[in-house]
């Protein structure tokens, strides 16, 4: 593909509206070697089969953006757990294209159900895995198994438990040479890496504390509506339910978090925090906080303050900010000062190639040219320092990095199925039951 239709379908892709809803060095391209399994067959423009799990808003502009990063991919099957919403995500993809591509995926490779996805991942190369984050260990683990390269979104698990699980497949995807690259896309935003660059030289000097923000007035909302059962209720508002989201601390805000470990170079030893629900009280709001604030401790000493909030009508930030021994960073401006003020650097991202483009740019180069990337570990480990900052604004108690690694505690139920309850329940009222500061405990 041209870079001019490139750059067209890039262009197009932001006039969408699902676009919209769209180890430390994350990106990191492996030694160039030949793999028995999944790389030998990758050659030249050989056709690359997609499979998109789950077709929300993310997933259809994941979709986008894979077949518009390699001219020889087709999309070959699609797997949801509702059919409404699939059907939705294909119309919307060919939509998009405007016949300049034809996409086609045959009926009987469209997949509803629990199981679905590994009807879909069995038929493809390359998956794109964007259900909600609570099924994602289970079917990175499958497209693992099955040797497949993968884009998954994050946050990666919304448990421990999940975490521990896609850490063991990241290192068996490792072994096999698969590519896998996680949807934490600053990593792979030129801003963000110019900024990285220089505090590697040491322009900053040492990090000493910084801030981070998710502040904004919040998500949409699904009512519940007539002849819902309370689990297809649950997987409709999947947002506000922790077995399915993990609560905006880790869905949105490990963007954030996942950025202060990246520029630290390591992962928190130790939180703590506080957060709770003021504005956002309904049943439709199911279980999660609507703010939260952490303070996270690392091994070097730096100590990361960390604000989330969803309420209305206040002030709203997101971006990442980081104070040395030499200068400090904005991330969002994209600038370095030093400690009198001056511009060291401005890191205008005019001319920043979109990075949610950019992350399937590089998968499917990487593929081509029998490279791996490997972000699982680092996308696995920010998903825990995220679910370690939960616990410690649900608690009110510091929460180590040990505590949280190792916690028993799964919110995720196996083998699920329509008939199955739901794994939280409300009370008669409708109202379900909320963390509470000194009294909700972690093992």
């Amino acid at each position: 593909m041209g870079q001019n239709q490139k750059k067209d379908n890039e262009d197009k892709l932001t006039r969408r509206t699902f676009v919209k809803t769209t180890g430390l060095a994350t990106g990191a391209v492996l030694a160039n070697s030949t793999s028995m399994n999944a790389m030998n067959y990758m050659e030249g423009n050989q056709k690359l089969k997609l499979s998109l799990i789950g077709c929300g808003g993310r997933g259809t502009g994941a979709a986008v953006q894979a077949l518009t990063a390699d001219p020889d991919v087709e999309l070959v099957a699609m797997a949801d757990a509702f059919q409404d919403r699939l059907e939705g995500s294909l119309s919307a993809i060919v939509e998009h294209f405007e016949g300049e591509r034809k996409i086609m995926v045959k009926e009987k490779n469209r997949f509803v159900g629990f199981d679905a996805y590994s009807k879909a991942i069995d038929l493809a190369d390359v998956v794109i895995l964007a259900t909600p984050p609570g099924f994602r260990p289970i079917h990175f683990e499958y497209a693992v198994a099955q040797d497949k390269h993968i884009f998954m979104e994050k946050p990666v698990a919304t448990d421990a438990v999940g975490v521990r699980r896609v850490l063991e497949s990241a290192k068996l995807a490792k072994q096999k040479r698969l590519n896998v690259v996680v949807g934490l896309q600053r990593h792979y935003e030129k801003k963000y890496n110019l900024l990285f660059d220089e505090v590697k030289k040491g322009t900053i000097g040492q990090i000493l504390s910084g801030q981070v923000y998710w502040n904004s007035a919040g998500v949409w909302v699904r009512k519940r509506q007539a002849g819902q059962s309370e689990l297809e209720y649950q997987m409709r508002n999947w947002y506000y339910f922790n077995w399915l989201c993990g609560d905006h601390i880790l869905e949105q805000h490990i963007h954030n978090i996942d950025v202060a470990n990246w520029f630290l170079g390591e992962y928190p030893k130790s939180a703590q925090g506080m957060g709770g629900r003021q504005t956002r009280t309904g049943p439709d709001h199911g279980e999660i906080f609507d703010h939260h604030f952490v303070e996270f401790t690392y091994p070097s000493g730096a100590v990361i303050s960390s604000q989330c909030r969803h309420q209305k009508g206040c002030f709203n930030r997101v971006d990442e900010a980081f104070q040395g021994t030499k200068g400090s960073i904005e991330a969002q401006k994209g600038l370095i000062t030093n400690l009198e003020g001056t511009t060291l650097l401005n890191a205008n991202k005019e001319d920043d190639p979109n990075p949610y483009q950019v992350e399937h740019d590089r998968l499917f180069a990487s593929i081509r040219n029998k490279e791996v990337i490997a972000d699982a570990e680092n996308a696995a480990k920010s998903t825990l320092t995220a679910i370690m900052g939960r616990m410690a604004t649900y608690s009110g108690q510091t929460i180590t990095w040990e505590q949280a690694f190792n916690a028993a505690q799964s919110l995720v139920p196996d083998n699920l199925s329509w008939s199955s309850e739901a794994p939280v329940l409300p009370d008669e009222n409708g109202n379900y039951t909320i963390p509470m500061p000194g009294m909700t405990k972690f093992s």
